[in-house]
């Protein structure tokens, strides 16, 4: 019961990273990356597609996103979507290939940005620290009913807090990592 508790902690923690570096993934950070385009979804044929599973996406060089469409009538509705995103990027079509500029960032918006990620990263951090905080509760309970000793409710307390200081440093890591990437020139 206690190891599918922890287990369950663990894997709840994982999901807290894996979602934050998706978040960062949407970031803009100056250099062209296809990771920009991973929440876009297009209007095809009455259904939102994942822009992925409708063109192929690359980055020629550092300041431009090349999108090959593989359906040539979706290439509007390709415009559209990224043009009603939130990505403040505007898209050159040729009828079939879609580019987008990557500007160049100024320091403020390096700023904006640094903050956006930091916000981020302490969501991660809660979300983390709230399984933490249910696995203990949890914990009390078993102990209540009598299913866990009082020594082993210690042991497990000290085990998910360690658990806890491991994945909020890898939180911290990533967002050191994004800083820098955001900040670089």
């Amino acid at each position: 019961m206690i190891d599918e508790l922890m287990a369950d902690a663990k894997r709840r923690m994982e999901g807290a990273v894996e979602s934050l570096v998706g978040e960062f993934n949407a970031v803009r950070t100056g250099r062209a990356s296809t990771a920009l385009l991973d929440r876009i979804q297009v209007d095809y044929y009455g259904s939102r597609t994942p822009l992925r599973q409708l063109a192929n996406l690359a980055t020629p060089d550092p300041r431009t996103i090349s999108i090959t469409v593989y359906d040539k009538s979706a290439v509007n509705a390709v415009v559209r979507a990224i043009q009603e995103s939130d990505l403040a990027l505007t898209p050159n079509s040729d009828g079939n290939i879609v580019r987008l500029s990557i500007p160049v960032l100024t320091q403020e918006r390096r700023k904006e940005l640094v903050r956006l990620v930091r916000s981020m990263a302490e969501d991660a951090r809660i979300a983390v620290r709230n399984v933490r905080r249910d696995v203990i509760q949890d914990l009390k309970e078993m102990k209540k009913e009598g299913m866990v000793s009082e020594d082993d409710e210690r042991r497990y307390e000290d085990e998910v807090q360690k658990l806890t200081n491991a994945y909020i440093e890898q939180l911290n890591e990533r967002l050191v990592y994004k800083e820098e990437e955001i900040l670089e020139v």
